[in-house]
């Protein structure tokens, strides 16, 4: 298994190089190993999908939960790990610093400026930039080492406000942050302003705009890093409901002849009629 500091290392330098990577996002120890199979170079958490697994919305697991995923997403793999932290899950410099931890040992964590609600998500600069200035000054005191991926999340949050976005994102850099973040900027225009405002790598996410780029026009654009998010786990959770909607029609199939049609409005209820249904198109393959 690889240490520690061979992890940040290593992710580090796939940071460096001129064409973009992908780092997808898994949301259990079976998708992390699936992703590592399959020959990805890094793995990121995801808050959102997790959360979805675990049956609560977004930013609602908390933070013991939340270490103890992201410790085991670590574990799963010899992969870098970026961990999602959300807003380090306290609003201050103080308790980001005491909750963070150490103990899940990710190659990377994000701290991003952004709250819940859309009224606080114009906080001050200087209440949005404590916890990622003070990641310096721990790496100082002995901390195990990481790269801190910040975030400014006005475009996520549903305020559009370019000028805003590079101004944190800036002073992040300037606190002391590895790799820059603005979820949900959508065009190419954006993309170029934010890459040609900052000294640091650029994390893009995919999937949230009408027009789809490719690995290489990201790259040519500057943009280093090219995540998904929880779109990895939607995909999977559509697929699901999907199936379920199948076999719930294909109970109603098979028993409509002898049993006389039910109800639609049934047919999402009858856990028995689905687990027959599964048996029977299992039987059949």
């Amino acid at each position: 298994m690889k240490t520690q500091i061979q992890k940040v290392e290593a992710f580090r330098a796939l940071h460096a190089r001129p064409q973009a990577f992908i780092i997808p996002n898994p949301w259990d120890v079976g998708t992390a190993r699936m992703l590592a199979k399959i020959g990805f170079e890094a793995l990121a958490t995801t808050s959102a999908g997790y959360a979805f697994s675990a049956g609560v919305q977004d930013n609602r697991v908390g933070r013991d939960r939340m270490l103890a995923h992201v410790a085991e997403i670590v574990a799963a793999t010899d992969l870098p790990v970026n961990a999602d932290l959300e807003n380090g899950f306290g609003d201050d410099r103080r308790s980001s610093r005491r909750r963070s931890g150490s103990r899940p040992r990710p190659a990377s964590r994000a701290a991003p400026s952004r709250t819940p609600s859309i009224a606080r998500a114009r906080r001050s600069m200087t209440s949005a930039s404590p916890p990622t200035a003070s990641a310096p000054q721990s790496r100082q005191k002995g901390v195990r080492p990481f790269l801190l991926t910040a975030r400014a999340e006005n475009y996520l949050v549903g305020i559009p406000d370019l000028k805003d976005t590079i101004k944190r994102l800036q002073a992040y850099q300037e606190a002391g942050a590895d790799v820059l973040y603005a979820p949900c900027i959508t065009t190419r225009e954006e993309i170029t302003a934010i890459v040609s405002s900052v000294d640091r790598p650029v994390n893009f996410l995919m999937g949230t705009q009408p027009q789809r780029f490719t690995l290489d026009e990201l790259s040519a654009m500057g943009v280093r890093r090219v995540s998904v998010g929880s779109a990895l786990s939607l995909a999977a959770l559509g697929a699901f409901l999907r199936a379920r909607a199948r076999c719930a029609k294909r109970y109603i199939h098979l028993h409509s002849g002898r049993r006389g049609l039910l109800r639609s409005q049934q047919a999402p209820g009858l856990i028995a009629g689905e687990q027959r249904c599964a048996m029977t198109l299992h039987s059949r393959t």
